[in-house]
């Protein structure tokens, strides 16, 4: 059959779509209505489920802030055993209800709702934001939380067996609970960075910023008390006894690692405890020729100063690990008995142990308190004991009396949790290091900061290092100022303008004549509470110093190399009641970040600022 083709007129066409839309619009239209109540119930769901969630996490943090103030309390002068049960049991009702808070946020942020609104181009970002840091939260308090409680716990409730200080065995059983809560915390992070940026709902933003910045210190102290767990058994003597050298620096006169080194005392470690058997100034340390070689790199930087066998020249070099081998060196040579490692704190240091342990009382009646000890030791015993021989019997009692007050606290379990947080945080940031002769605990010890390295990573680095060159004790004094410039990039490298400002806050008259007395003798005249200082500027490993100037007019140096950084070194006069202003202006690798900035410490902090760089460089 034959097909017939019929023309169909233009108002017939339009007639049959006119036709075909009404009835396809009235089946669609069911459609609509139930995508758009989709739609509202879908954002309301998402509405109400994020005020709920916001509640918890609210919730959360208050439960955080109960556990922080509770576990960092001083106890009280009163308090009793009952009272430390107590704290304990605070402790983990407060954990406990913190993960509780946290899992409900993360469960009302979950689900198809919130993935979809999550992920609309433009407008998901904040509830992607939101749900991300309901998750991270969860995380830290459901696995990383639990672990570092039940450990805190354990280590402050027994001091373990034999009347330890430390129950070691816990300390073992602990260690692979930390090392995951230490993974879990670092994958949180991960997760976190890679959530928005920027948003449009800016208080969101601040959120993710200050869920960053926290875990930003989270993950190295976690990482950090993961590595106390695998060292400290066997540094505590939890296989055989140990012995340690125990170094007391003076800030006052500074030096690479500090301060110039003085008091020193001997550590002996057996199954967690503790116990000093020896105290000596470091008068004991004069005349000793230690058998040590740091390599000709060391000698070159350090052998005007006869680091090896000066011990008041020992650590001039901010590497600790070469400070703590002279020093064992000079300990064997003198007493004829090696150690197992050495350890350093100075008066800033002990001031935020005694304030967890309470004062300590000299021989003489003083009372050595966190207010007070590093005035005490860095100034007050200049003016009250003109002797030298006095002095230094003064500065060693004190030294003995609050490591002897630390110990005891050590065994009250009223005053071991925030005895040793105050401890878990000076080993955090390295206002106590620590060297071990033992070559694997060693490795690990310089990949943290209580090992106070030097680090040979080839990343930006800015240290500004200090030595007191005239033999004075006015660094205590000494105010310091770091401005970092990043510039533009060029074929050679970044350009780089480093800033740093002396200033001698020293008063001209009234100073104790051992404080201000030189022994350097220069060849020109000067005032009492002038200063000299040696100034070394450790820069970037593959640096180029193109110029350098002191106050506006060119410097003269002293060019050397350590641990791979290029370090130029100034000797610059300060003149009580001035400032002196040194500029370096340098080439260095590419580099699409700011450095690494080292902080010596000395009584006045080094104020630090690295400026923001106008852009990364090509192949950076």
């Amino acid at each position: 059959m034959p097909w017939t083709i019929h023309k169909l007129s233009d108002s017939t066409v339009l007639s049959h779509i006119n036709g075909l839309v009404r009835r396809n619009h009235r089946r669609t239209r069911p459609l609509m209505w139930a995508a758009a109540g989709l739609l509202l119930a879908g954002s309301g769901w998402v509405l109400v489920t994020g005020l709920y969630a916001r509640s918890e996490l609210l919730a959360a943090r208050h439960d955080l802030e109960t556990l922080r103030n509770t576990v960092t309390a001083p106890p009280s002068p009163v308090s009793t055993a009952g009272d430390t049960t107590d704290r304990g049991a605070r402790t983990e009702a407060a954990a406990r209800s913190a993960a509780a808070h946290a899992a409900r946020a993360h469960r009302l942020t979950t689900g198809p709702a919130w993935y979809v609104a999550a992920h609309l181009p433009r407008l998901g970002g904040p509830l992607e934001t939101f749900r991300g840091t309901a998750k991270a939260v969860d995380r830290l308090t459901g696995e990383v939380l639990p672990a570092v409680v039940r450990t805190v716990g354990n280590l402050t409730d027994d001091a373990g067996a034999g009347g330890g200080h430390l129950n070691l065995s816990e300390l073992r059983r602990a260690a692979p609970a930390l090392e995951q809560a230490s993974r879990q915390v670092a994958a949180a992070r991960t997760e976190a960075h890679r959530l928005p940026r920027r948003t449009w709902l800016p208080a969101v933003d601040r959120v993710r910023d200050q869920l960053l910045s926290r875990l930003d210190r989270m993950a190295p102290a976690l990482e950090d008390a993961a590595t106390g767990a695998r060292l400290l058994p066997p540094m505590l003597g939890a296989d055989g006894p140990r012995r340690y050298l125990l170094v007391f620096q003076n800030p006052a006169e500074s030096r690479g690692t500090g301060g110039m080194p003085g008091a020193h005392a001997v550590l002996t470690a057996d199954r967690g405890a503790l116990e000093l058997t020896h105290f000596g100034s470091d008068a004991e340390m004069v005349g000793a020729r230690p058998e040590v070689d740091l390599g000709s790199e060391f000698a070159a930087m350090y052998g005007r100063g006869d680091s090896v066998n000066t011990w008041a020249n020992s650590n001039m070099s901010p590497h600790f690990p070469y400070a703590a081998r002279i020093w064992s060196a000079t300990w064997l040579y003198q007493s004829g008995e090696r150690v197992d490692g050495v350890l350093a704190l100075d008066p800033a240091a002990l001031a935020r142990l005694l304030a967890a342990s309470g004062p300590a009382l000299t021989a003489d009646g003083t009372v050595v308190t966190a207010d007070n000890v590093v005035d005490l030791s860095e100034r007050t015993n200049y003016v009250t004991h003109t002797d030298q021989v006095k002095r230094k019997a003064y500065l060693l009692d004190v030294a003995r009396a609050a490591a002897g007050r630390l110990l005891t606290a050590a065994e009250d379990p009223q005053r071991r949790p925030s005895l040793l947080l105050g401890l878990y945080v000076l080993l955090g940031n390295g206002q106590v290091t620590a060297w071990s002769a033992h070559a694997k605990e060693q490795q690990e010890l310089e990949s943290h900061p209580v090992g106070g390295s030097l680090p040979r990573r080839p990343e930006p680095y800015a240290g500004l290092v200090v030595n007191n060159a005239a033999g004075t004790k006015l660094d205590y004094y000494l105010d310091r100022t770091l401005d970092w410039y990043p510039g533009r990039c060029t074929a050679d490298g970044r350009e780089v303008t480093v800033k740093a400002v002396f200033s001698n806050g020293a008063p001209s008259a009234g100073l104790p004549a051992y404080v201000t007395d030189r022994l350097d003798k220069p060849p020109y005249p000067t005032r009492q509470g002038d200063n000299r200082l040696l100034v070394s500027y450790f820069a970037t490993g593959g640096a180029h110093l193109v110029k350098a100037a002191l106050d506006g007019r060119p410097a003269r140096l002293t060019p050397g190399v350590e641990r791979g950084h290029p370090v130029y070194t100034f000797d610059v006069e300060v003149p009580a009641g001035s400032s002196r202003t040194l500029t370096l202006h340098l080439l260095e690798p590419p580099a699409d970040h700011g450095p690494f900035v080292f902080h010596q410490r000395l009584p006045r902090p080094l104020r630090a600022r690295v400026h923001p760089s106008p852009g990364g460089c090509p192949g950076a």
